[in-house]
Protein backbone atom coordinates (compact mmCIF):
# COMPACT_ATOMS: atom_id res chain seq x y z
CA UNK A 1 0.00 0.00 0.00
CA UNK A 2 1.21 3.38 -1.38
CA UNK A 3 1.98 5.95 2.00
CA UNK A 4 -0.11 8.79 2.48
CA UNK A 5 2.30 11.62 3.07
CA UNK A 6 1.39 15.24 4.07
CA UNK A 7 3.18 17.96 3.36
CA UNK A 8 3.22 21.50 4.77
CA UNK A 9 5.03 24.73 2.96
CA UNK A 10 5.20 24.15 -0.41
CA UNK A 11 7.88 27.53 -1.51
CA UNK A 12 10.88 27.94 -3.52
CA UNK A 13 12.05 24.32 -1.47
CA UNK A 14 9.18 22.56 -0.14
CA UNK A 15 7.69 23.25 -3.51
CA UNK A 16 9.98 21.40 -5.91
CA UNK A 17 10.43 18.77 -2.70
CA UNK A 18 6.96 17.80 -2.88
CA UNK A 19 6.83 17.45 -6.57
CA UNK A 20 9.37 14.92 -6.83
CA UNK A 21 7.44 12.77 -3.88
CA UNK A 22 4.24 13.15 -6.34
CA UNK A 23 6.32 11.43 -9.41
CA UNK A 24 7.48 9.03 -7.55
CA UNK A 25 4.14 7.72 -6.82
CA UNK A 26 3.05 8.95 -3.03
CA UNK A 27 -0.17 9.55 -1.93
CA UNK A 28 0.45 12.89 -1.36
CA UNK A 29 -1.77 15.85 0.75
CA UNK A 30 -0.48 19.52 0.48
CA UNK A 31 -1.15 22.63 2.47
CA UNK A 32 0.21 25.89 2.20
CA UNK A 33 -1.18 29.53 2.59
CA UNK A 34 -0.24 30.57 -1.46
CA UNK A 35 -3.07 29.16 -3.45
CA UNK A 36 -0.05 29.50 -6.54
CA UNK A 37 1.91 26.77 -4.52
CA UNK A 38 -0.41 24.88 -3.72
CA UNK A 39 -2.19 24.26 -7.69
CA UNK A 40 1.50 23.58 -8.95
CA UNK A 41 1.28 20.73 -6.76
CA UNK A 42 -2.39 19.26 -7.41
CA UNK A 43 -1.81 19.62 -11.40
CA UNK A 44 0.89 17.31 -10.68
CA UNK A 45 -1.80 14.92 -8.81
CA UNK A 46 -1.60 15.93 -5.20
CA UNK A 47 -4.73 16.47 -3.23
CA UNK A 48 -4.80 20.10 -1.83
CA UNK A 49 -5.75 20.23 1.85
CA UNK A 50 -8.19 23.37 3.12
CA UNK A 51 -5.80 23.18 6.39
CA UNK A 52 -3.44 21.02 8.42
CA UNK A 53 -5.83 19.17 10.32
CA UNK A 54 -7.21 18.54 6.68
CA UNK A 55 -3.53 17.50 5.48
CA UNK A 56 -2.44 15.37 8.29
CA UNK A 57 -5.01 13.61 9.71
CA UNK A 58 -4.67 10.36 7.43
CA UNK A 59 -0.72 10.62 6.88
CA UNK A 60 2.20 8.12 8.03
CA UNK A 61 4.41 10.78 7.24
CA UNK A 62 4.31 14.95 7.98
CA UNK A 63 6.68 16.79 6.25
CA UNK A 64 7.24 20.33 6.68
CA UNK A 65 9.31 23.33 5.08
CA UNK A 66 8.80 26.19 6.99
CA UNK A 67 10.68 30.00 6.74
CA UNK A 68 11.35 29.77 10.74
CA UNK A 69 11.25 29.38 14.64
CA UNK A 70 7.86 31.11 15.58
CA UNK A 71 6.17 29.29 11.82
CA UNK A 72 7.24 26.11 13.06
CA UNK A 73 6.29 26.01 16.93
CA UNK A 74 2.84 27.28 15.43
CA UNK A 75 2.36 24.59 12.61
CA UNK A 76 3.73 21.74 15.05
CA UNK A 77 1.85 22.99 18.40
CA UNK A 78 -0.94 25.11 17.76
CA UNK A 79 -4.56 23.77 18.65
CA UNK A 80 -5.08 23.08 14.75
CA UNK A 81 -1.62 21.88 14.25
CA UNK A 82 0.08 18.70 13.67
CA UNK A 83 0.28 17.11 16.74
CA UNK A 84 -3.12 17.78 17.84
CA UNK A 85 -4.51 16.25 14.72
CA UNK A 86 -1.80 13.87 12.93
CA UNK A 87 -2.45 10.02 13.04
CA UNK A 88 -1.43 8.47 15.68
CA UNK A 89 2.01 6.90 15.27
CA UNK A 90 3.18 9.23 12.34
CA UNK A 91 6.89 10.17 11.52
CA UNK A 92 7.27 13.97 11.42
CA UNK A 93 10.25 15.25 9.17
CA UNK A 94 10.64 18.89 9.87
CA UNK A 95 12.96 20.28 6.96
CA UNK A 96 13.15 24.07 7.92
CA UNK A 97 16.06 25.40 9.38
CA UNK A 98 15.35 26.77 12.95
CA UNK A 99 17.30 26.86 16.37
CA UNK A 100 18.40 23.89 17.35
CA UNK A 101 16.89 24.15 20.71
CA UNK A 102 13.66 24.87 19.30
CA UNK A 103 14.19 21.80 17.14
CA UNK A 104 14.68 19.53 20.46
CA UNK A 105 11.37 20.81 22.17
CA UNK A 106 9.17 20.38 19.31
CA UNK A 107 10.32 17.01 18.62
CA UNK A 108 10.23 16.13 22.77
CA UNK A 109 6.44 17.51 22.44
CA UNK A 110 6.04 15.25 19.95
CA UNK A 111 7.59 12.11 21.03
CA UNK A 112 5.31 13.05 24.43
CA UNK A 113 1.89 12.41 22.29
CA UNK A 114 3.33 9.60 20.50
CA UNK A 115 4.91 10.60 17.30
CA UNK A 116 8.04 10.13 16.18
CA UNK A 117 10.33 13.21 14.71
CA UNK A 118 13.67 14.22 13.31
CA UNK A 119 14.93 17.37 12.24
CA UNK A 120 15.79 17.15 8.62
CA UNK A 121 17.07 20.42 7.53
CA UNK A 122 18.69 20.47 3.74
CA UNK A 123 21.83 22.18 1.24
CA UNK A 124 21.66 22.10 -1.99
CA UNK A 125 19.65 25.18 -2.77
CA UNK A 126 16.60 25.23 -5.18
CA UNK A 127 18.94 23.36 -8.27
CA UNK A 128 19.02 20.80 -5.96
CA UNK A 129 15.11 20.56 -4.77
CA UNK A 130 14.01 20.34 -8.30
CA UNK A 131 16.75 18.18 -9.07
CA UNK A 132 16.29 15.52 -6.24
CA UNK A 133 19.38 16.19 -5.33
CA UNK A 134 19.58 17.47 -2.15
CA UNK A 135 21.45 16.63 0.80
CA UNK A 136 19.48 15.92 4.42
CA UNK A 137 21.29 16.37 7.39
CA UNK A 138 19.61 14.72 10.11
CA UNK A 139 18.55 14.55 13.88
CA UNK A 140 17.09 12.01 15.70
CA UNK A 141 16.63 8.47 16.68
CA UNK A 142 18.60 6.05 13.20
CA UNK A 143 15.50 4.42 13.15
CA UNK A 144 13.52 6.85 12.56
CA UNK A 145 15.97 8.29 10.23
CA UNK A 146 15.97 4.85 8.39
CA UNK A 147 11.86 4.88 8.35
CA UNK A 148 12.27 8.27 6.55
CA UNK A 149 14.70 7.44 4.45
CA UNK A 150 12.63 5.49 0.80
CA UNK A 151 10.84 9.14 1.39
CA UNK A 152 13.91 11.15 1.73
CA UNK A 153 15.92 9.21 -1.43
CA UNK A 154 13.11 10.35 -3.53
CA UNK A 155 14.09 14.11 -2.77
CA UNK A 156 17.53 13.91 -1.90
CA UNK A 157 20.96 12.78 -2.88
CA UNK A 158 23.18 12.28 0.02
CA UNK A 159 21.68 11.44 3.59
CA UNK A 160 23.45 12.31 6.95
CA UNK A 161 22.68 11.37 10.35
CA UNK A 162 24.45 14.36 12.51
CA UNK A 163 23.28 12.83 16.12
CA UNK A 164 20.59 13.13 18.32
CA UNK A 165 17.35 15.29 17.77
CA UNK A 166 18.68 18.90 17.49
CA UNK A 167 22.02 17.88 15.53
CA UNK A 168 20.36 18.30 12.19
CA UNK A 169 20.07 22.20 12.68
CA UNK A 170 23.29 22.52 14.11
CA UNK A 171 25.26 20.83 11.66
CA UNK A 172 23.28 22.92 8.75
CA UNK A 173 23.77 26.15 10.46
CA UNK A 174 27.34 25.54 10.36
CA UNK A 175 26.88 24.89 6.63
CA UNK A 176 25.38 27.96 6.10
CA UNK A 177 27.85 30.37 7.59
CA UNK A 178 30.56 29.10 5.94
CA UNK A 179 28.46 29.00 2.63
CA UNK A 180 27.97 32.90 3.48
CA UNK A 181 31.56 33.61 3.77
CA UNK A 182 31.94 31.55 0.98
CA UNK A 183 29.44 33.38 -1.08
CA UNK A 184 30.84 36.93 -0.33
CA UNK A 185 34.63 36.24 -1.04
CA UNK A 186 33.69 34.89 -4.36
CA UNK A 187 31.87 37.92 -4.83
CA UNK A 188 34.80 39.59 -3.90
CA UNK A 189 36.99 38.00 -5.94
CA UNK A 190 34.80 37.87 -9.11
CA UNK A 191 34.66 41.87 -8.67
CA UNK A 192 38.00 42.42 -7.84
CA UNK A 193 38.98 40.88 -11.22
CA UNK A 194 36.11 42.46 -13.28
CA UNK A 195 37.14 45.73 -11.80
CA UNK A 196 40.78 45.06 -13.37
CA UNK A 197 39.26 44.28 -16.80
CA UNK A 198 39.06 40.49 -16.79
CA UNK A 199 36.45 38.27 -18.11
CA UNK A 200 34.36 36.92 -15.34
CA UNK A 201 33.87 33.76 -17.23
CA UNK A 202 37.65 33.07 -17.76
CA UNK A 203 38.33 34.14 -14.21
CA UNK A 204 36.06 31.93 -13.02
CA UNK A 205 37.18 29.15 -14.92
CA UNK A 206 40.54 29.54 -13.42
CA UNK A 207 39.02 29.79 -10.37
CA UNK A 208 37.50 27.02 -10.49
CA UNK A 209 40.90 24.85 -11.66
CA UNK A 210 43.05 26.16 -8.21
CA UNK A 211 43.45 26.78 -5.05
CA UNK A 212 40.14 29.07 -4.39
CA UNK A 213 37.13 26.64 -6.03
CA UNK A 214 34.39 26.15 -4.20
CA UNK A 215 30.35 25.39 -4.52
CA UNK A 216 29.48 28.80 -4.72
CA UNK A 217 31.85 29.55 -7.71
CA UNK A 218 31.25 26.06 -9.38
CA UNK A 219 27.77 25.85 -9.01
CA UNK A 220 25.92 28.93 -7.86
CA UNK A 221 28.24 31.75 -9.36
CA UNK A 222 26.83 35.13 -8.36
CA UNK A 223 28.00 37.11 -11.42
CA UNK A 224 25.23 37.76 -13.87
CA UNK A 225 26.08 36.27 -17.27
CA UNK A 226 28.67 33.50 -16.46
CA UNK A 227 26.38 30.64 -15.12
CA UNK A 228 22.83 29.43 -16.77
CA UNK A 229 20.05 28.62 -14.79
CA UNK A 230 21.55 30.14 -11.47
CA UNK A 231 19.38 33.53 -9.68
CA UNK A 232 22.22 35.84 -10.79
CA UNK A 233 21.32 34.94 -14.52
CA UNK A 234 17.72 35.75 -14.20
CA UNK A 235 18.13 39.20 -11.93
CA UNK A 236 18.75 37.22 -8.48
CA UNK A 237 15.06 35.80 -7.94
CA UNK A 238 14.25 32.49 -6.98
CA UNK A 239 16.76 30.60 -4.78
CA UNK A 240 17.54 31.67 -1.50
CA UNK A 241 16.67 34.92 -0.40
CA UNK A 242 19.05 37.23 1.55
CA UNK A 243 16.80 37.70 4.46
CA UNK A 244 16.99 33.53 4.94
CA UNK A 245 20.62 33.53 4.61
CA UNK A 246 20.23 36.89 7.29
CA UNK A 247 17.95 34.50 9.63
CA UNK A 248 20.62 31.39 9.29
CA UNK A 249 23.41 33.64 10.22
CA UNK A 250 21.55 34.92 13.30
CA UNK A 251 20.82 31.78 14.57
CA UNK A 252 24.49 31.00 13.96
CA UNK A 253 25.42 33.81 15.74
CA UNK A 254 22.88 32.48 18.87
CA UNK A 255 24.33 29.03 18.81
CA UNK A 256 28.38 30.92 18.87
CA UNK A 257 27.00 32.99 21.98
CA UNK A 258 25.80 30.22 23.81
CA UNK A 259 28.74 28.02 22.87
CA UNK A 260 31.40 30.47 23.88
CA UNK A 261 32.73 29.76 20.27
CA UNK A 262 34.57 32.56 18.01
CA UNK A 263 33.27 33.56 14.77
CA UNK A 264 34.87 36.49 13.26
CA UNK A 265 33.74 35.71 9.76
CA UNK A 266 30.60 34.51 10.14
CA UNK A 267 29.38 37.80 12.64
CA UNK A 268 31.28 39.92 9.40
CA UNK A 269 28.84 38.19 7.05
CA UNK A 270 26.07 38.36 9.06
CA UNK A 271 26.71 42.03 9.33
CA UNK A 272 27.03 42.53 5.62
CA UNK A 273 23.91 40.39 4.67
CA UNK A 274 22.38 42.44 7.47
CA UNK A 275 23.50 46.07 5.26
CA UNK A 276 22.46 44.37 2.10
CA UNK A 277 19.00 43.52 3.31
CA UNK A 278 18.33 46.87 4.89
CA UNK A 279 19.48 48.75 1.38
CA UNK A 280 16.34 46.93 -0.11
CA UNK A 281 17.42 43.29 -1.37
CA UNK A 282 15.98 41.45 1.01
CA UNK A 283 13.70 39.32 -0.86
CA UNK A 284 16.45 38.82 -3.90
CA UNK A 285 18.84 35.80 -3.95
CA UNK A 286 21.57 35.53 -1.26
CA UNK A 287 24.10 35.68 -4.11
CA UNK A 288 22.92 39.15 -4.62
CA UNK A 289 25.67 40.50 -2.42
CA UNK A 290 27.91 40.67 -5.47
CA UNK A 291 26.28 43.62 -5.99
CA UNK A 292 26.61 45.03 -2.27
CA UNK A 293 30.10 44.70 -2.91
CA UNK A 294 29.92 46.62 -6.26
CA UNK A 295 28.24 49.60 -4.45
CA UNK A 296 30.82 49.54 -2.14
CA UNK A 297 33.75 50.19 -4.94
CA UNK A 298 31.46 52.58 -6.25
CA UNK A 299 30.95 54.44 -3.36
CA UNK A 300 34.32 54.42 -2.71
CA UNK A 301 35.22 55.74 -6.15
CA UNK A 302 32.59 58.89 -5.49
Amino acid sequence: MTQHIAFIGLGNMGGPMALNLCKAGYNLSVFDVMPDAVKKLTDAGATAAADIPTAVKNADIVITMLPGNEHVKKVYLDASGVLAHAKAGALLIDSSTINADIARDVAKSATQKGFRMIDAPVSGGTAGAAAGTLTFIVGGAAADLESARPALEKMGKNIFHAGASGAGQLAKICNNMLLAVLMIGTSEALNLGVSGGLDPKVLSEIMSKSSGRNWTLEVYNPMPGVMENVPASRGYTGGFGTDLMLKDLGLAMEIAASAAAATPLGAHARELYKAHSEAGSGKLDFSSILQFVEKQKLAKSA
